[in-house]
């Protein structure tokens, strides 16, 4: 499996569905709705409807890791 870049998300829209915020992190489908299923997926996860959404933003924020997240602005 290939995985996404963060040069790659930020050219995605501002929330991605789980397989390609699964990709980005290098998790496999079965894995990725067990994670999601058991509420311990890497990256907050939004529910709409039977679907499951991922900030694209907080996938970039977590490949870059904590100095990148302690740089960044707040948000108002």
């Amino acid at each position: 499996m290939e995985t996404l870049t963060v040069a790659d998300l930020e050219h995605l829209p501002p929330t991605v569905d789980l397989m390609t915020a699964a990709k980005a992190l290098g998790i496999g489908r079965t894995k990725a709705y067990a994670l999601a299923k058991a509420d311990n997926f890497p990256v907050h996860l939004i529910r709409v409807g039977d679907q499951y959404r991922v900030s694209t933003m907080d996938l970039i924020r977590i490949l870059q890791g904590p100095r990148a997240a302690a740089e960044a602005p707040n948000p108002p």
